[in-house]
């Protein structure tokens, strides 16, 4: 990948694989003796204002150039796709073609973000330091489902190329992928029937800090959290990720890992050494494999804790952009592995991907990774509306989201009427292999429990311990809860299919039908970009408040975070709401740091959507 590493040095004029700093909006004086100068939003728009066409013109003809010049490398060998060649290309001759005023407009752009904008995570937490605010409280981080890389540790011949090498979360994962899909497949994809590893491959999640704060170079993920915590005092003595194998089951996390045992013993031993209790940081995913571990942990024959435990242990949970009861975009990837992300490719691009990775070929990767199925989406039409209604839908709205998948013509068994999430589940599992139902059907439940009854028996079941809506929050009553989480970034909420002639998935995302609200057979709605609204924000601002799903009244407050993202950054700046980039939002920085410095009393309530209104209309009722 060095050459990779040249064109950066060369273009961008800087080798350092740190990452940009997103702004804080909290001043500072001094770091390492250098100033640090903070610039006003309207400032920074009319510097940016100032380049944004020359910025345009340098980067299109930046990327013309080296398109044609790739082209032409390509056009020589004969074989358009023969993506190894691309390996050979010297980046260094490649840049001494390239026009001498456009390397140095590149290198201008550069320089004039870094000067205009110091995106610098640290002063989120020097600020809260010089209030007097100091670290308190252990903090364990779970990540999400993209969050944590994973690393080989086969010994085969098929795996020696691969060892402690990361084939998800790295450029190894990208060159694998590419170079050799077949093995790369069979590295990712667990055991159809077991769920567990297949013969002969060894995927494990990478450990410590480093598991999650990069997914690869430059693209950050937990780092900035990280960055801020340190400030306030934190690190390895009292600061851990609990990485985990994103593609298991719960189950089988234990089975295998004793993923839970682990974090079970850790918090026991933070709690011991610190003389406090713990905050729990979860993201994503991460926040379901959480709350598995709060009834894993008290269990009778599992974790043994006993119902005291987590008050004994646990000060509080922080819940950011948690899918709590699933993400609507994990039912596609299942059904016709597709989603928004690739139902919006331009032709060109769709023939490229189907190219090198069928639509067959991501179903089943993603059915082969059982944590995957833990995104279907919870709670049924209670929660996501019927034929003729939805809790979310608006005023003005001509179709209602309840119809979760729509079929234009409907006239065989494979596009059938239109589907509510209750249907569509029992369509995925009827159009599904067997291995694929069993292993659903035997790890995971996406009810409703309508009774305090159901709910105590439900504690007894491990299929519910995923579903909030099934089972109840621990008996901890001095256990406080924040869901944080961001707002107003469309999301996909229904979709519309047609019949497909591949016989290996019969239906598909109708990506021809761009009509009002639908944008190529993808109808958005409210949420993050990636988990809906009703998912992030149900449980916290109702389901959490009634009795038999929190019989200890555990305090809960909720933080909608608008999305009001900085146009010229690509991760949206530090106001940013979108589902991963929010983590290194500048609010929410100053969020975590309150409750981990033990000041999380003060957080005030923040609603900005109608999410209350819309919890009324959820047919799920307290107790009479």
């Amino acid at each position: 990948m060095s050459t990779f590493n040249t064109l950066r040095r060369r273009v961008l004029g800087d080798s350092s694989s740190e990452p940009s700093r997103a702004p804080s909006p909290v001043p500072t004086t001094h770091r390492n003796g250098e100033p640090v100068t903070l610039v006003s939003t309207s400032k920074l728009k009319k510097l940016t204002q100032k380049r944004s066409k020359r910025r345009q013109w340098s980067i299109f003809g930046l990327g013309g150039f080296l398109g044609i010049l790739v082209a032409a490398f390509f056009a020589q060998q004969h074989d358009v796709i023969n993506l190894e060649g691309l390996m050979d290309i010297n980046l260094d001759t490649l840049l001494e073609a390239i026009p001498a005023g456009i390397v140095k407009d590149a290198k201008d752009i550069t320089r004039h973000e870094r000067e205009t904008v110091n995106y610098d995570s640290f002063t989120v937490g020097l600020h809260l330091q010089s209030q007097g605010v100091k670290a308190r409280h252990p903090v364990i981080m779970i990540p999400g489902v993209i969050s944590t890389g994973l690393e080989s540790w086969g010994t085969g011949e098929a795996s020696r190329q691969y060892f402690r090498k990361r084939l998800w979360g790295s450029w190894s994962m990208m060159r694998a992928l590419v170079l050799d899909k077949a093995s790369w497949k069979r590295h990712i994809m667990l055991d159809k029937l077991t769920g567990l590893d297949p013969p002969g491959i060894k995927l494990r999640a990478a450990q410590g800090f480093d598991a999650a704060d990069f997914f690869i170079t430059g693209y950050w993920i937990w780092s900035k959290i990280l960055e801020n915590l340190a400030t306030l005092g934190y690190d390895p003595s009292n600061a851990f990720t609990a990485a985990y194998d994103w593609r298991l089951s719960c189950e089988k996390l234990e089975i295998r890992d004793n993923y839970f045992t682990r974090l079970k013993a850790h918090i026991e031993l933070a709690t011991k050494t610190s003389g406090h209790k713990v905050v729990l940081v979860s993201h994503s995913m991460g926040s379901q494999v959480l709350f598995y571990f709060l009834h894993w942990v008290e269990a009778e024959g599992y974790g043994g804790g006993g119902p005291q435990w987590v008050e004994d242990h646990v000060d509080s949970w922080i819940n950011i952009s948690g899918s709590m009861l699933g993400a609507l975009k994990g039912y596609p990837a299942v059904l016709s592995g597709e989603m928004k992300d690739t139902a919006q490719l331009n032709a060109f691009a769709v023939y490229g991907l189907e190219k090198f990775l069928a639509k067959h070929e991501r179903v089943e990767i993603f059915r082969a990774m059982p944590g995957a199925s833990s995104m279907l989406p919870i709670g049924g039409d209670a929660v996501w509306g019927n034929k003729t209604f939805a809790p979310d839908d608006g005023s003005n709205q001509t179709v209602s989201y309840g119809t979760f998948i729509n079929f234009r013509e409907s006239n065989s068994t494979q596009s059938p009427a239109n589907l509510t999430v209750d249907e569509s589940h029992a369509y995925l599992m009827k159009n599904s292999d067997t291995w694929y139902q069993d292993q659903v059907k035997s790890t995971y439940s996406y009810g409703v429990a309508h009774s305090k009854a159901e709910v105590e028996r439900n504690a007894k079941d491990p299929r519910k311990w995923m579903n909030p809506l099934e089972t109840r929050l621990p008996l901890a009553p001095h256990l406080k809860i924040y869901c944080f989480y961001g707002v107003g970034k469309p999301t996909e909420r229904s979709y519309w299919y047609r019949e497909d002639r591949d016989p290996l998935i019969n239906v598909t995302i109708d990506t021809s039908l761009t009509l009002g609200s639908i944008d190529h057979g993808v109808v958005l709605g409210e949420g993050d970009g990636t988990v809906p609204l009703m998912s992030n924000g149900y449980m916290c601002a109702k389901g959490w408040r009634i009795d038999r799903y929190n019989p200890a009244g555990v305090s809960i407050k909720v933080y909608e975070m608008p999305h009001e993202p900085d146009r010229f950054s690509p991760r949206g700046g530090p106001n940013t709401g979108d589902h991963v980039d929010i983590l290194g939002r500048a609010s929410l920085n100053d969020l975590i740091l309150r409750v981990a410095g033990g000041k999380g009393a003060h957080i005030e309530e923040n609603f900005v959507t109608n999410i209350r209104e819309y919890a009324e209309k959820v047919k799920i009722y307290g107790d009479r």
